[in-house]
């Protein structure tokens, strides 16, 4: 058989395979939408949550700005008896748990009515998402695999900051060479939620990216700052003393459904019956493993796709906290391993299996199965077998670049 025939095989498997798998996913959006909204009550949907339901929190933390209560609301008691004030006394109790100077960004959302604030945040968080997922709408084929990625459907219907989060990674590793100080600004926005970045650090300092690290200390540092001086210390106080602690403890007394949610390894342990103690254990040995995938990738010159694609997906297995609707940017991840020249049926059927989890993981954690973790674990060796096969996906003096990212590497290293 030539090479001409099997690339032509292998084409139209990988047409077949993300056809099926984008209307297969759309039908099913489809229908969970209608059955969704055939139970609505408005305002509220069929168990008793705003319509948006997380969203709440974030235009709560815009009132709280104008109410003088940013640091009153992380007492989850005090918080819950203002949501009920509002909304009704038997409404679902919330955790206002994200760091002050998130509101430095969301403040404005307070000034508005709930309903019309959450279509503005739909609006923004879609568009700066599908703006970074096709850089810049240069690469427009991409976006309706971006579109029905379930995890956009999950980020909808609990109304959370998937978009803004995954615009934030996506824009800042695009920009890693030509803006280093635009990525290293995206990059300290992004502490907003820490453990999505969690694995940026040591990338960047194995490859000696000093001015995005730079960039990103300064901007975190100045949002804080910036936020005790607008909220008070007290805020950060608040933060670290109630509203931790207590996410803490839903960490470990999560089960049933809920674990569902957390394509993480630490949950599947714990839907597979593991002590919370034990299933930490398992966590932190899987997150070293991951710390130690990505100084491996970023050590030397490796192909960028893959080495990008790796970096996101290590950084879900090192986290024990991450939720379906923060998986958004595993959509942009499933984009590069569809556009890379060298993946195969197993790579491709990989990432869609990856893509797939905000709708498997709910199906297994009903059930009681554990896997979720342990899909993403295959994707991450598969990966790391493939950069050490050294494939590259460029060719000439772009190999070491990549096509779409300029992915840091050491000018020397042991290694070479």
């Amino acid at each position: 058989m030539s090479s001409k025939t099997r690339h032509d095989q292998a084409l139209r498997v990988q047409v077949f395979l993300y056809t099926a798998a984008t209307a297969l996913s759309a039908t099913f959006l489809l229908v969970l939408s209608v059955g969704y909204l055939a139970n609505v009550n408005l305002p509220y949907d069929g168990q008793g949550y705003l319509l948006g339901r997380d969203f709440v929190n974030t235009w709560m933390g815009g009132r709280a700005v104008f109410l003088g209560q940013v640091a009153a609301w992380f007492d989850p008691d005090t918080y819950n008896a203002a949501l009920r004030e509002l909304f009704g006394a038997n409404y679902w109790k919330h955790l206002w748990s994200y760091p002050p100077h998130l509101l430095l960004l969301t403040w404005p959302l307070g000034l508005l009515p709930y309903f019309p604030a959450l279509f503005v945040w739909y609006a923004i968080g879609l568009l700066i998402y599908f703006y970074a997922g096709s850089e810049g709408f240069s690469r427009r084929s991409r976006l309706f695999l971006l579109a029905v990625s379930p995890a956009v459907f999950a980020n909808i219907l609990t109304g959370q900051n998937g978009f803004f989060t995954a615009a934030l990674l996506i824009g800042g590793l695009l920009n890693l060479d030509r803006r280093p100080i635009v990525a290293g600004v995206l990059f300290g926005i992004l502490t907003v939620k820490p453990q999505l970045g969690l694995l940026l650090p040591v990338m960047l300092i194995v490859t000696g990216r000093w001015r995005v690290i730079a960039a990103a200390s300064v901007t975190a540092v100045g949002l804080a700052a910036l936020s005790v001086w607008a909220f008070g210390i007290e805020s950060w106080m608040a933060y670290a003393l109630k509203a931790l602690p207590r996410q803490g403890q839903l960490l470990a007394q999560n089960s049933g459904f809920t674990l569902g949610l957390e394509p993480t390894v630490f949950a599947s342990f714990r839907i597979a019956g593991v002590p919370p103690d034990a299933a930490m254990v398992a966590q932190i040995a899987m997150a070293a493993g991951a710390v130690g995938a990505v100084v491996w990738t970023f050590w030397r010159r490796r192909d960028p796709m893959l080495s990008v694609a790796l970096l996101i997906t290590a950084t879900f297995l090192a986290t024990p906290y991450a939720l379906i609707y923060d998986m958004v940017v595993i959509g942009w991840v499933v984009v590069l391993i569809r556009e890379h020249p060298y993946s195969t049926a197993w790579d491709h059927g990989l990432a869609l299996a990856v893509w797939s989890l905000p709708i498997t993981s709910m199906v297994l954690g009903a059930g009681d199965i554990p896997g979720a973790a342990f899909v993403l674990v295959l994707f991450g060796v598969r990966i790391v077998w493939r950069l050490g096969r050294g494939e590259i996906s460029g060719s000439d003096d772009n190999a070491a670049k990549g096509p779409l990212i300029n992915v840091p590497l050491r000018a020397t290293s042991p290694l070479d």
